[in-house]
């Protein structure tokens, strides 16, 4: 099969965490022998954010840590896009995209294009921004991929779409597993970006409070945090480390003992199922987790085995006071945890659940064993000649 992706970024991770799941999604896809070219913005707000705190380093570290991953980075305005969808099975257009190449894309599908077209949308602005959601035209589309039944059930009743489907993100096994621990690990660690006030409050209560009543030693890594959230984090006596690349989170999970996960707010009072990314990677490291509270409408896991479960600030404590005390349960919990990401929740089962869907749609599904062989890049190699050349 041969796959075009359009998304906001492979090469940026910059409060960015879709980057997380595709970048699994097409590595899985190349390493099974599918043609997989991937497209970005050179003006990616992710990529640039990232590239002024950090340079262009990142970027080839990217390159590195992910060998099939070598987006192609365009100009909206001068993209030929039916050079770029040459040959093309499936099409996948990410909902960070811009509305105009949503439409464009569309309307050579709705000419006779031969690709199947789906839209994959892993955000809230479904519910929290419909008007802006609206303006996306998918009337040339043959379907949507939706991170959760709550959300595919939105595009359906809305008439945004005709058909829908769930997938899921899920965790990059090559990238997320368990490592050794130090001698002496830290406490708690916290992975998440301040959330554009979507859940200040709660980290307040859930995080903060336990750190400084339990008097833990604890880690946050994130960007985003204004002044007053770094001082907050401060007085509480957390160590903030700023923006950390996602491929590096197993080795800062190895590094403490328990993690906990805190929902941004739509995704508790409108959105419910949707665990996004985080999850789904610290259990597949092996982490003792604790979440906010979320509703596991679709039972993706086994609340109480997989992770614990706080309701408010005094349960996070309790739960975090028994798993730094009980060496036993907090082996069940990383234990239990694992297994039910290896066993339904890794990258690989998510492409599996696409190349079904792809078959569906009727598109041709057959990988080429011969690019399996070798770690090639998921752009395809050389981009086409109206395209910007893969640099940062």
């Amino acid at each position: 099969m041969r796959l075009a992706l359009f998304c906001h970024s492979l090469l940026s991770d910059w409060n960015h965490g879709n980057a997380h799941f595709l970048r699994g999604v097409v590595s899985e896809l190349a390493a099974r022998g599918h043609d997989v070219r991937a497209f970005e913005p050179r003006d990616a707000w992710s990529a640039v954010s990232l590239e002024e705190d950090h340079g262009e380093a990142p970027f080839s570290e990217v390159r590195r840590v992910y060998p099939r991953v070598d987006p192609i980075r365009y100009h909206l305005a001068s993209l030929d896009l039916e050079e770029a969808l040459d040959g093309a099975d499936l099409v996948i257009v990410h909902e960070w995209s811009d509305p105009a190449l949503v439409r464009r894309i569309g309307e050579l599908r709705a000419r006779g294009a031969p690709f199947r077209l789906l839209f994959h949308d892993t955000h809230h602005r479904a519910v929290s921004a419909p008007a802006a959601m609206a303006l996306y035209d998918l009337s040339g589309y043959d379907g949507v991929l939706a991170f959760g039944a709550v959300l595919r059930d939105v595009y359906v009743a809305r008439g945004w779409a005709a058909r829908a489907w769930v997938w899921h993100e899920a965790a990059d096994t090559r990238i997320f597993g368990p490592l050794a621990p130090p001698p002496a690990p830290r406490d708690l660690v916290f992975v998440g970006n301040y959330g554009d006030e979507e859940r200040t409050r709660e980290l307040a209560e859930l995080v903060l409070e336990p750190v400084r009543a339990l008097r833990l030693d604890a880690t946050v890594y994130g960007v985003r945090y204004p002044e007053e959230g770094r001082a907050a984090l401060a007085a509480a006596g957390v160590a903030y480390e700023g923006w950390l690349p996602n491929y590096e989170v197993p080795a800062a999970f190895a590094r403490h003992r328990v993690t906990v996960h805190v929902p941004r707010r739509p995704y508790v009072e409108a959105l419910r199922g949707i665990p996004t990314i985080r999850p789904f990677e610290a259990l597949a490291c092996g982490i003792p987790l604790v979440c906010a509270t979320w509703h596991d409408d679709e039972h993706l896991f086994t609340p109480g085995r997989d992770f614990l479960v706080a309701r408010d600030g005094e349960e996070m404590k309790r739960h975090l006071t028994d798993v730094l005390s009980d060496a036993a349960l907090a082996r069940d919990l990383r234990d239990h945890g694992r297994a039910t990401i290896l066993a339904r929740h890794t990258c690989a089962h998510r492409v599996d659940e696409l190349l079904e869907i792809a078959a569906e749609l009727g598109a041709d599904t057959a990988p080429d064993p011969a690019r399996a062989a070798a770690p090639t890049r998921v752009s395809g190699g050389a981009p086409p000649t109206h395209l910007e050349g893969n640099t940062p």
